[in-house]
């Protein structure tokens, strides 16, 4: 009970805006001692580990079917998906980069969404788009967290004016005639 009340207290201020809240500020939000917050969690890391297995969660409609039949229409299913939890995550997202050099967990759970997330984009494009590797890797650079961020953040756009950006580039590099 104590250790989902810290991670939540963590979801909290992170999602307040403190990219990184101090453990007693944690413990202070979670109403429990300072000493719980480390019998809890071994350290900082374990904490910010912590907050991104819960926020995993968020990622789940990613792997719900698409609706569309065609690989075009489920791809904009899936850039409007990826986008909306992007929106929805940055604050997160960016409090455990911020700490991933340092943490092998937050490592491992980066890699395994990036794996994921490669595997279905490659699973709905056709073998011609998928095969060509240099119009994959600027689709899959296009659908990623960091694209949003320079978009959102550094380049000031508004969502709607990042998710423009974002599908005007990936439908001006996709082939215009139906491929298989």
């Amino acid at each position: 009970m104590s250790r989902r009340k810290i991670v939540e207290a963590m979801v909290a201020l992170v999602g307040e805006g403190d990219p990184a809240p101090p453990a007693e500020q944690i413990a202070a939000r979670a109403g429990v001692g300072l000493r719980t917050v480390f019998r809890q969690f071994a350290d900082m890391e374990a904490i910010y580990a912590g907050m991104a297995e819960r926020l995993a969660r968020e990622y789940h409609d990613w792997l719900d079917p698409f609706t569309a039949a065609d690989w075009r229409g489920q791809l904009g299913e899936m850039l409007a998906r990826r986008l909306d939890t992007y929106e929805r995550l940055m604050p997160y997202k960016r409090a455990a980069d911020a700490h991933r050099h340092a943490s092998a967990t937050i490592q491992r759970h980066h890699a395994g969404v990036l794996a994921t997330m490669r595997e279905r984009l490659v699973g709905l494009l056709p073998p011609a788009v998928a095969g060509d590797a240099v119009l994959l890797e600027a689709i899959d650079l296009l659908l990623s967290f960091e694209t949003w961020q320079r978009l959102r953040l550094d380049q000031n756009l508004s969502p709607e004016n990042a998710r423009a950006v974002v599908a005007g580039a990936i439908a001006r590099l996709l082939p215009q005639e139906d491929v298989k």
